[in-house]
């Protein structure tokens, strides 16, 4: 299982804000019940299958490009850590833990 966190933003839309663009992300990714997700400020992180999540990456990205999206800078970040077994909120969780 990999944990990725992905930012797909597109550029020259004459907009500052992408809040729409990222809405649509969201909406690829709730046909995707097999990966979990979370929407943080600056990132989309997907948890599961690294398969899975590259396939739903692309598909964003065509989203994006269907709503008038000539071009896009995503920023994809990869933990595919093979030994064990760790969700999200562990993750946060094991940090949290050592700064108290």
């Amino acid at each position: 299982m990999a944990i990725v966190a992905v930012s797909i933003a597109p550029l020259g839309t004459g907009e500052t804000s992408v809040s729409a663009y990222v809405a649509e992300t969201q909406r690829v990714l709730e046909r995707y019940p097999d990966l979990r997700h979370r929407l943080d400020p600056m990132f989309t992180t997907i948890e599961g299958d690294l398969g899975r999540i590259f396939q739903a990456i692309q598909e964003m990205h065509e989203a994006l490009v269907a709503m008038g999206a000539k071009r896009l800078s995503t920023v994809v970040k990869i933990d595919d850590r093979r030994d064990v077994t760790h969700s999200m909120e562990e993750k946060v969780a094991a940090v949290e833990e050592k700064t108290r």
